[in-house]
């Protein structure tokens, strides 16, 4: 499916004005980046390249997508002409997937033509944007969650295809497992499921019910057990497998209390290895008051798929550098917006992590035009992801779960905490001297129209 038409109307317009002033064709570096993080959160988590890589190489304007913008008056046939040959020819680099980042970090640059590069902002920010936000959610929800599983369930909280969507970024930020199987089909998360209470109602009793998901599921099925009676629930679930259950769902009421007197009744019957898995509407805030209780796992929907009240980023794609004139040759010109509380850092960048002696991270360093000095125990950030046009970004999804493990450990242990806060990192920007340079991006006032 081509994702062309995934594109603000006023993008090829300005490719079309381009074209027509000669200027489409000038060479271009774009960057995709946040002025800050959402309020008071401490670090942000660049998700979804995967999903923009396949964006960018299914970009294809066919005949039916070209008719349709002729016959709107979108674009005239010389730019018809072009587009339907379409195919990006740059170069992209920028952070791995699951890097966490800060503001100003360059998470993604784009460098092409003005035309080739400018099409492709909606659909690049559209994902970032959506996908950044649920993975920020979600790490702050495993963090909290500690060694516990988390399970991703808010497919019936967004849009559908959203959801698949949230489903991968919840797993880069170290969720086990979703309900959604388009998320599984797609993108190989791995899928989990046994059944709601409508199940139980379908039945005469809850026996009758419990018995059929028990026939068709086996002993190690997990049994939702607050339909009604909850202790009786957990009793006949216990008989029924002779102690055996895998596990039960509490999805109501006090968690804290049912999860205490429900470990406490199945021990009792000998249920010692049957776990507990909770669920109704938690965030971070709650899973962190359940460290005490004895639950095993939580099913996390709403506030997961919804960015736990940050559903974006905030991430802006910028014109940052563009070349002096259409020669070959030309030399490249750093340009950017002086607008207030808007304005743009030009120029090609370069971000390192610089990390202490014993390995923990302590700035976020970005050169302009040139790398930062790595003193040997730095980290460099930026990947090749396209190099003239051709794919070269092969990490795999689980690739992005472990590189978020690991750069969210190497922060700073206040980085975890789900209090209101600054970045756990300040980002220092150097010039091509390697001296320290203005930050117009720390602190930066909030504006809402970005």
């Amino acid at each position: 499916m081509t994702t062309a038409l995934l594109t603000d109307h006023y993008e090829l317009t300005m490719v079309q004005a381009a074209m027509d002033a000669g200027t489409a064709n000038r060479r271009s570096l774009f960057d995709l980046f946040t002025r800050r993080l959402p309020e008071g959160r401490r670090y942000g988590v660049a998700a979804g390249l995967g999903r923009a890589i396949d964006a960018i190489e299914n970009f294809r304007f066919g005949e039916e997508e070209l008719s349709f913008l002729i016959e709107r008056r979108v674009i005239r046939e010389n730019l018809a002409e072009w587009l339907a040959n379409y195919r990006f020819n740059g170069d992209i680099w920028g952070y791995a997937e699951g890097e966490v980042y800060f503001p100003g970090s360059p998470v993604l640059s784009v460098e092409g033509t003005f035309a080739e590069a400018c099409i492709l902002e909606t659909v690049l920010l559209s994902i970032y944007n959506h996908d950044s936000a649920i993975a920020a959610a979600g790490s702050r929800m495993t963090a909290m969650a500690g060694e516990r599983r988390c399970a991703e369930m808010g497919s019936r909280r967004t849009h559908e295809w959203a959801a698949a969507a949230a489903a991968r970024a919840a797993y880069i930020a170290g969720f086990a497992s979703t309900s959604n199987l388009e998320a599984g089909r797609s993108f190989g998360v791995p899928t989990i499921g046994t059944a709601a209470h409508s199940f139980t109602l379908l039945h005469d009793t809850e026996e009758d019910a419990f018995r059929a998901q028990l026939g068709s599921l086996g002993e190690d099925t997990t049994l939702l057990v607050d339909t009604y009676d909850v202790e009786a629930a957990i009793r006949k679930g216990v008989e029924l497998t002779e102690g055996r259950l895998g596990s039960i769902r509490l999805d109501s009421g006090d968690l804290a209390i049912m999860a205490r007197q429900a470990r406490d009744l199945l021990d009792d019957l000998g249920a010692t290895e049957t776990k507990i898995m909770v669920t109704s509407d938690l965030d971070e805030w709650q899973i962190a008051l359940l460290q005490g209780a004895p639950v095993d796992g939580y099913g996390v929907g709403t506030s997961l798929v919804t960015g736990s009240g940050h559903p974006t980023c905030g991430f802006v794609y910028k014109l940052v550098a563009r070349a002096a004139s259409d020669a070959p040759d030309a030399e490249w010109v750093s340009v950017g917006k002086k607008s207030k509380g808007k304005n743009t850092l030009g120029g090609r960048k370069f971000a390192m992590r610089r990390r202490g002696e014993d390995g923990r991270a302590e700035t976020e360093v970005i050169g302009l035009g040139a790398p930062p000095v790595n003193d040997g125990n730095d980290r460099d950030l930026l990947v090749p992801i396209f190099q003239d046009g051709r794919r070269v970004y092969e990490a795999t999804l689980d690739d992005a779960r472990r590189r978020h493990a690991e750069s969210l450990a190497e922060l700073p242990l206040a980085a975890r905490r789900i209090s209101k806060g600054d970045p756990a990192l300040e980002t220092l920007i150097l010039d091509e001297a390697g001296d320290e340079t203005t930050n117009p991006y720390q602190a930066a006032p909030i504006v809402t129209n970005l």
